[in-house]
């Protein structure tokens, strides 16, 4: 079984894992963020990408989301974990604690959002955002681990790199979700479209600027991120040591692309099948 996961640069970091290499990718979109680091662990390959780059390099609108899906296609893995710092939008949702997120709001304005387009056009369903099996999952793993996690949420995803103002906050709150983050749309969208099960975890650092006496500062961010990635490379090593293929075998993502083409095969230039081969293949 191959394992996907994307997060900042200290997560590959997890015990016990081997024979790590680097594995560095050119894609139809571009250079990945960074070189995948390959390792083994429970017997499973897991393949991890700094979402950031390594030294934290990329800007959220500036990673390169295209690059970075397609590459971890290319790798054949058969689900991505996504790891992120947050701000919570909840009191109950404190600083520390784990959201496994399973809706979205989007809130981007500058970022290329689909793998299609350019001579090609589909519409994948995307009421569920994220796979319910792999994030049961992840769940178990953080309640054997005793990490306080929220079962579900909604994340809402701005384009940054400026943190929120008190007006904007106040407004996110009033819609009703429950994390504001700047990376993982259109991650989940692109995981979406290459059929792959993916999952995000949201590790809440602050309570963004909605909280009087709590305003969000990067120090603050930076701090509580260090604490929370110990717990979060606890929660990986967890989920790879007890997932199975079979528990992925029914996601909603490995058919997204089923009746969701809609230009006609003998419209589909050669170059168009060969830019998105891996996507294609099976589905026209």
């Amino acid at each position: 079984m191959k394992i996907g996961i994307i997060g900042g640069s200290g997560l590959y970091d997890i015990e016990g894992l081997s024979e790590v290499e680097e594995i560095r990718l050119e894609t139809p979109f571009g250079k990945p963020s960074d070189a995948y680091i390959h390792g083994k662990l429970a017997g499973k390959d897991v393949y991890f990408l700094p979402r950031h780059g390594r030294g934290h390099v990329y800007l959220p609108s500036e990673v390169p989301y295209r690059a970075n899906i397609y590459g971890f296609k290319m790798l054949e893995v058969d689900c991505i974990i996504s790891v992120s710092a947050v701000g919570s939008m909840k009191e109950e949702i404190k600083p520390g604690d784990f959201v496994i997120v399973t809706q979205y709001f989007d809130r981007t304005k500058n970022r290329p959002s689909t793998f299609f387009g350019n001579g090609i056009v589909a519409h994948i369903p995307f009421d569920t955002p994220t796979c319910p099996l792999l994030n049961r999952i992840i769940a178990e793993a953080c309640e054997a681990e005793g990490i306080p996690y929220h079962p579900e949420g909604t994340y809402i995803c701005i384009e940054g790199p400026q943190f929120s103002t008190k007006a904007e906050s106040k407004i996110y709150r009033s819609w009703g979700v429950d994390v504001i983050g700047m990376t993982n749309i259109p991650e989940a969208k692109l995981a979406r479209e290459a059929e792959i099960p993916y999952s995000a975890v949201a590790l809440a650092t602050d309570y963004d600027v909605w909280k009087e006496g709590e305003e969000v500062n990067v120090e603050k961010v930076l701090a509580t991120m260090a604490r929370n990635i110990e717990n979060a490379k606890k929660m990986l090593k967890r989920v790879i040591e007890t997932i199975k293929p079979e528990d992925l075998e029914n996601s909603p993502a490995k058919t997204a692309l089923l009746g969701a083409i809609q230009t006609k095969p003998e419209y589909i230039t050669e170059e168009v099948k060969k830019r998105l081969s891996l996507l294609l293949e099976g589905r026209i």
